[in-house]
């Protein structure tokens, strides 16, 4: 494990978006799939774990990102280690069934608790709206993205979250299906560049603007 960072109030409160990364910096694969291992315990609906990643970390796969990205996002796509696209699956309960029985199998879980979990969820996917479907996954791929944000910053990487894409043409681009994967997060990954210009520092609202009580 290539763990820089175990002090969590640093993780959290020293993420920040970076725009100018060091292109000598490379990350390996398995580097990379350790991270996605430490992402992919995040929350979800029902365990539904509707999310599905793309790691574009070669020119191939930049091009495509050239495709349909906003080029005020080209700096961060060509200089950083690599971009994790983060899509939505709305079709994530199709296997639902074969992961309860894969839990019961391992002795996770009790049959019984395994049929009650499946009679009570999968009807509610089976007949749920497009616009449900959309929205578990919006949710649980986005609950991703900000683990894998700290995940990386526990690594001793910098992350810049981005969304300045033609949102219609990113599953075709990259050889998804559009109907079942949607796109909801981009994030580059590598280190900042300190050479470069320097990053901008943001204010936060208090939490008393933001908060209520009841």
């Amino acid at each position: 494990m290539a763990i820089i960072n175990n002090d969590f109030h640093d993780v959290l409160t020293g993420r920040h978006s970076v725009r100018r990364f060091d292109p000598k910096v490379k990350i390996s694969r398995d580097e990379m799939k350790e991270m996605l291992a430490e992402t992919i315990t995040a929350p979800s609906a029902c365990n539904l774990q509707a999310w599905k990643f793309i790691v574009v970390d070669t020119q191939e796969g930049r091009s495509k990102l050239h495709q349909y990205f906003m080029k005020f996002n080209f700096p961060q796509i060509d200089d950083s280690s690599a971009v994790l696209l983060v899509f939505g699956n709305t079709l994530a309960h199709k296997k639902y069934g074969q992961l309860w029985h894969k839990m019961y199998e391992d002795k996770k879980v009790t049959k019984e608790a395994m049929e009650a979990a499946l009679n009570t969820f999968m009807p509610l996917y089976e007949h749920a709206s497009q616009e449900m479907l959309n929205a578990d996954a919006m949710v649980d791929a986005s609950l991703a993205s900000m683990q894998f944000m700290l995940v990386a910053r526990e690594h001793g990487y910098d992350t810049n979250a981005m969304a300045g894409y033609d949102a219609s043409k990113a599953a075709i681009i990259m050889g998804l299906d559009p109907k079942q994967y949607i796109p909801v997060m981009a994030i580059a990954i590598g280190k900042h560049d300190f050479s470069a210009e320097d990053e901008i520092t943001t204010t936060r609202y208090s939490v008393e603007e933001l908060t209520d009580f009841v």
